[in-house]
């Protein structure tokens, strides 16, 4: 009687097994992977872009239109086309960020699958950041080419561009973090879209339209502590002035407060929602 005996597969299955599971990957490669979908959505969600940069488009011709002759004639030596280009493009800015498709992800459940990814919890976040970043920098492009067609030129040469450039994406980036912060801790698309009003006050408290020095009064006292003021006057700076490396400083450390209070707030949001699920 012979006896065959059959191969067992108990070792082939297991290792086989072993080799679908999950691997984590580099953080680098979990925040391309996130901007990389954040940006492809971008084409088809032009409403939250378009609208900013029409808004800015329209106040700075009408500002110019009207205030000009004004400011101009009260103040010696302004270009006021130059001076309100900086509040052009911070109206084009601010509050443009992914955090609506965050609050969709969060109602439709994809932001739940998510984080049964190895995916790691902080990439979620700045991924949509970088993003984010990509999306100022392209939306100050526009504004630029009007203000070069009004006149504006750079006393701070072609680097001073790319400069002003940086400096309008950081601060986009750091005003985002509250419109995150009310995305993953409320879900709720109307209260994300109503976050951009908190930055009217800071905007219309300080020097987005006269000179700082043609302020009096509380006003004047009430721009000294706003952070835009010190994020105006360096943008200003590098195309009325040139080089003003103390103007320029005080614009990074402004920004700097703004993303330290924004971001403690949306990753702090972030850690509720991970414990939550």
């Amino acid at each position: 009687m012979n006896t065959q005996i059959l191969p067992t597969r108990t070792s082939s299955s297991t290792n086989r097994s072993d080799a679908i599971r999950a691997r984590h990957s580099s953080l680098r490669h979990d925040i391309a992977s996130v901007a990389g979908r954040a940006l492809r959505a971008v084409p088809k969600d032009l409403e939250a872009v378009v609208p900013p940069v029409l808004i800015a488009f329209f106040f700075f011709v009408v500002n110019v239109a009207t205030l000009k002759p004004l400011t101009e004639g009260s103040v010696a030596g302004i270009d006021y086309t130059a001076f309100q280009m900086a509040t052009a493009i911070l109206l084009g800015v601010t509050g443009v960020s992914r955090a609506p498709a965050v609050v969709l992800d969060v109602q439709n459940g994809y932001m739940d699958r998510l984080l049964l990814t190895p995916v790691r919890r902080t990439a979620i976040l700045i991924g949509h950041m970088v993003a984010d970043m990509a999306v100022a920098a392209a939306l100050t492009v526009p504004i630029l080419l009007l203000g070069v067609a009004l006149g504006v030129r750079f006393e701070s040469g072609p680097l001073g561009v790319v400069v002003f450039v940086v400096i309008a994406a950081c601060w986009s980036l750091a005003f985002a973090g509250f419109g995150y912060a009310i995305a993953l801790k409320t879900g709720n698309p109307a209260a994300v879209q109503s976050s951009f009003l908190l930055f009217f006050p800071f905007l219309f408290m300080t020097s987005s339209y006269v000179p700082r020095s043609q302020l009096t009064g509380w006003l004047d006292t009430v721009a000294g502590l706003n952070p835009v003021t010190y994020i105006l006057d360096g943008l200003r700076s590098l195309t009325l002035e040139g080089w003003k490396w103390d103007e320029l400083a005080q614009t990074a450390l402004a920004i700097g407060v703004v993303a330290t209070l924004s971001m403690t707030l949306c990753f702090t949001a972030l850690r509720g929602r991970v414990a939550d699920g």
